[in-house]
């Protein structure tokens, strides 16, 4: 009875405009959001293998399986404009029943209440098979136009897309039921669906609210899916919402057919609408959802690192407050009505191999004009800091008592060392480590910089780095250009050193001894000579074992040689030149070295030993190597019976127009002019080097650089590799990188001329065929 009452109502669809209506719209729409990217991608593709040949051979760092339908593609276009198509499909499913009597016949027949129901809805559920058909017609497209195309995310997001439709079905279907007027039906469908996709934004100051709303709302669910993740919370959602309109549409119609009080209705309705709650809020807790990562390479899980540390994390739960100061940098993030994208955005992908994370929130208001000026006050003349927090909770819509002062916050912590910002607080097994916002579009740590917290909270040991002082040496807690803050201690910056595991100290040789717990010592370029007692220090350190890193600068040789003799290094006298048009003659690009490349797992040296792979099918592939800007540097000369084995790390610059300039260099004149008189120097000199040795049971490791600028401020530390160096000097243990992935589907098939035809075809041709074929079957039933 099911089957014939779907067979009859898809006959309604069909054999009225309304269905082919939405039909051709829908393909065209599809057409467009389809063949328009995929003719720029094929037009700038042509354009790059006409002009670059060897562009195949690299490909670009995209996936083309993503731009055409994830994301802002095919899939994420069509269900925003779905909201439309849906309403006009179901608004007659009851209405126009309801409207011309004919649902008194069918109450009047031998058929059940869920049998009209379940048959009314398998016929729109099959005519969602057709926008499926459509949808799929695309995708094959993409399959044969598409090298190595992501299966994974294309059967995800198809089934994301018949889910969603599907439950805009079910909310249409009982929509029709409210009304005999179709137009009510339908704006009444658009009206919950536009309800069900804000209600997520409402009471999230509310922790068991917030999280029983944004189970309801709809935005947003079907994202996921189309870019290759499947949870299971989400495809729970989708049968949860379907089967609770099903509920109301069955209560409704049993409702009429057979008289009963209001209260019971209300009972009813409450009891579906509580089981479908329940349901929705246990299956959406972290404990109970499972992921399902449909991409080949893994592109939306943490790396097997990453798994490992939140494995052996058995000791207990994860505690995760975040600090909210309305005044500081951030804040709007960590307000209440930001929280579900808080954890979604960062925290969910790690709670898939840890579900005990705790969540904690303090939102408080605290002032500390030598941290973060006086502009404040003085937008807020003769106000208190508890009046103008009063203020500026009026300002996001909150209660000020939610708010907690600065006497109360600092009995718990003291967040000044912060800078009073948007701050996380890890705490596990009764240890403590803060993770960072920063200054970035996307303000969130990344994965490097979970890791690094992470770790720190379950071992003993820390990589710490110090600095020697004294001689005017270089800062890593300065601001200035010559120092070196952002690399070391720039707490806004992703990828300075405190923010991805290590601790940074200094330390005046003459005055104090070198830490037993030193990782790396860091000696950069002192500007005054050194004194026996440090030189003594540091060459007791370098027996023992210690890993160092050596910056000095053309001018101090005779300062740093000393130190380097028992090296076996020594620095050149003079200044590398090279004379170009656009820089100053101390100022060139020296490239890294290829067989330097394994020091980090970096991604641009990964990505770099991949173009070298990629170069071995073409060797007349163009090849530019990786390079790093170099500000006044001189050679480095390695003796050949040293103590270490020393290997180049930055290559000197161009042979053919640099050398080693004696004597002081004019940059701001005419260009230096070879002078073998003078006693400059032609010749291959590395400008840094590292050497290694086995001793005391491990592997020692130095770097010596002769510029000391490539790590300052002025060149932003030359991140990320500066970060490179130091985790080769901690033997890699720190930082812990996220595995480098490369896109497979990251080449067209199809030329712009081929793109072009299909353009004609999809969105002209085929949508023609389409509404010629439906005009025929509609004029020859109606002769009928």
């Amino acid at each position: 009875m099911i089957f014939k009452i779907a067979k009859a109502e898809l006959r309604n669809l069909f054999y009225s405009p309304v269905a082919w209506f939405l039909l051709i719209i829908f393909f065209i729409q599809c057409a467009v959001f389809f063949t328009n990217p995929l003719y720029n991608a094929a037009n700038g593709q042509d354009i790059l293998l006409e002009n670059t040949p060897w562009f195949i051979d690299y490909g670009p760092a995209k996936s083309f399986t993503g731009t055409l339908f994830a994301g802002n593609g095919l899939f994420r276009n069509i269900a925003n404009n779905l909201y439309l198509f849906v309403p006009l499909l179901t608004m007659g499913l009851f209405s126009r029943e309801l409207n011309n009597g004919s649902i008194k016949l069918l109450y009047s027949s031998p058929v059940t209440t869920s049998q009209i129901v379940f048959g009314k809805y398998l016929a729109v559920a099959i005519f969602n098979c057709l926008l499926i058909a459509i949808v799929g017609m695309f995708m094959l497209t993409g399959v044969f136009v598409i090298k190595s195309p992501e299966w994974g995310i294309l059967l995800s997001a198809i089934l994301g897309f018949y889910l969603l439709v599907s439950a805009y079905a079910a909310i249409g279907l009982f929509m029709s039921t409210l009304s005999s007027y179709q137009l009510v039906s339908a704006i009444s469908t658009f009206l919950i669906v536009f309800v069900l996709t804000r209600i997520g934004s409402l009471w999230q100051q509310y922790d068991f609210v917030r999280d029983l709303t944004w189970f309801l709302s709809l935005q947003d669910r079907t994202d996921r899916m189309t870019l290759g993740l499947l949870p299971t919370k989400h495809v729970i959602y989708f049968i949860v919402i379907i089967c609770m309109f099903l509920g109301f549409t069955l209560i409704k119609l049993n409702s009429t057919r057979k008289h009963k009080p209001w209260f019971v209705r209300a009972m009813q309705y409450t009891t579906v609408l509580v089981i479908a709650l329940a349901i929705g809020y246990i299956s959406s807790r972290p404990r109970f959802t499972g992921y399902l990562d449909a991409t080949s390479g893994d592109f939306h899980t943490v790396g097997p690192r990453t798994q490992e540390i939140l494995k052996s994390m058995d000791k207990g739960p994860l505690e995760v407050t975040l600090y909210t100061n309305v005044f500081g940098t951030n804040a709007g993030h960590g307000l209440p009505r930001a929280r579900n994208v808080y954890l979604g955005t960062l925290w969910e992908k790690y709670q898939r191999f840890k579900p005990d994370m705790n969540f904690r929130y303090v939102n408080y208001y605290d002032h500390d004009s030598a941290i973060m000026g006086n502009s404040l006050f003085a937008m807020f003349p003769g106000k208190t800091l508890e009046q103008i927090a009063e203020k500026a909770a009026q300002a996001y819509q909150l209660d000020p008592d939610d708010f907690v002062s600065p006497g109360e916050v600092r009995k718990e912590v003291d967040l000044r060392p912060e800078n009073l910002k948007l701050v996380m607080q890890l705490k596990y097994n009764g240890r403590t480590e803060f993770l960072r916002t920063f200054r970035t579009p996307d303000i969130w740590p990344k994965e490097i910089n979970v890791n690094a917290a992470l770790k720190r909270l379950m071992q003993d040991t820390i990589p710490r780095v110090v600095f020697a002082a004294g001689n005017w040496e270089r800062s890593p807690f300065k601001t200035g250009q010559r120092e070196y803050s952002l690399l070391f201690t720039g707490k806004e910056e992703n990828y300075s050193l405190i923010n991805i595991g290590f601790d940074v100290d200094t330390i005046v040789l003459d005055s104090a001894a070198i830490p037993e717990n030193t990782t790396t010592l860091v000696l950069a370029d002192p500007k005054s000579q050194l004194s026996e007692k440090a030189v003594v220090s540091i060459k007791e350190y370098i027996d023992k074992g210690g890993n160092m890193m050596i910056l000095g600068e053309p001018g101090k040789q005779h300062i740093l040689n000393p130190v380097l003799q028992q090296l076996g290094v020594q620095l050149l006298p003079g200044t590398i030149v090279q004379p170009t048009y656009n820089e100053m003659p101390h100022i060139f690009y020296p490239a890294y070295a290829d067989s330097a490349l394994d020091i980090a797992e970096e991604k641009a040296f990964l990505h770099r030993k991949w173009v070298l792979e990629r170069k071995k099918l073409r060797p007349t592939t163009p090849d530019e190597p990786l390079r790093m800007s170099i500000s006044g540097a001189t050679g480095i000369v390695i003796a050949g019976n040293g103590p270490f084995k020393a290997e180049t790390l930055l290559k000197a610059a161009d042979t053919a127009a640099a050398w080693v300039k004696m004597g002081p260099v004019v940059t701001d004149s005419a260009a230096p002019v070879f002078s073998p008189r003078a006693g400059d120097i032609k010749g291959n000199f590395p400008v840094a080097t590292m050497l290694s040795r086995n001793i005391n049971g491990r592997e020692q490791r130095i770097i010596v650089s002769s510029d000391a600028d490539w790590a300052s401020n002025l060149y932003k530390g030359s991140t990320p590799y500066g970060q490179a160096f130091f985790s080769w000097l901690d033997n890699n243990k720190f930082p812990i990188y996220d595995p480098f992935k490369a896109y497979q589907d990251n080449l067209l098939l199809i030329t712009r001329k081929g793109a072009a035809t299909l353009k004609v075809l999809y969105i002209w041709v085929f949508p023609a065929l389409l509404l010629i074929g439906a005009a025929i079957l509609l004029i020859r039933r109606k002769r009928k």
